[in-house]
């Protein structure tokens, strides 16, 4: 049914979790693993450095992120496609997921309750943005639950 399996995922455990349900859903429909991470670019244009700074060595923060996270999909035996993108993180996923030919989007419940959920949330802009299903993981437990409460 799910041929092309897409996760939004940021450092979070909670995040973490939701990649893991959603490498479950790839592996058990033999589909397709994407996972998609967001980032605000930096105000420094690489030709504004100095030559001598312009090709580091050093590997950016997201993706390093998504190389970590690819580990639990290639754990379940998928191949994973990794995607580091600028920008929110709603409109990241659900350009990508639209790009890919995602079928089903997966993200974690976090920033559902409380003030976050009359704002906005990143789960609930997907769920209202996305051209195709969406699974909404549980992945806040109680104690996390009454630390973000305070």
């Amino acid at each position: 049914m799910f041929q092309t399996v897409l996760v939004g995922a940021d450092d979070s455990t909670t995040a973490r979790k939701a990649v893991v349900a959603a490498a479950e859903v790839a592996r058990l429909h033999g589909g397709k693993f994407h996972i998609v991470t967001a980032y605000d670019p930096k105000s420094v244009r690489a030709d504004d450095l100095p030559p001598e700074l312009r090709y580091s060595q050093s590997i950016h923060p997201a993706d390093a992120l998504l190389k970590n996270l690819s580990e639990i999909g290639k754990a379940q035996g998928l191949e994973v496609e990794v995607h580091a993108a600028t920008g929110s993180p709603s409109e990241a996923i659900v350009k990508i997921a639209e790009r890919e030919g995602a079928d089903l989007i997966v993200v974690g419940n976090r920033g559902m309750r409380g003030a976050r959920r009359v704002l906005g949330s990143v789960p609930n802009t997907v769920a209202h943005h996305a051209h195709c299903s969406v699974l909404i993981v549980d992945t806040i437990d109680d104690e996390e639950e009454s630390v973000a409460a305070q």
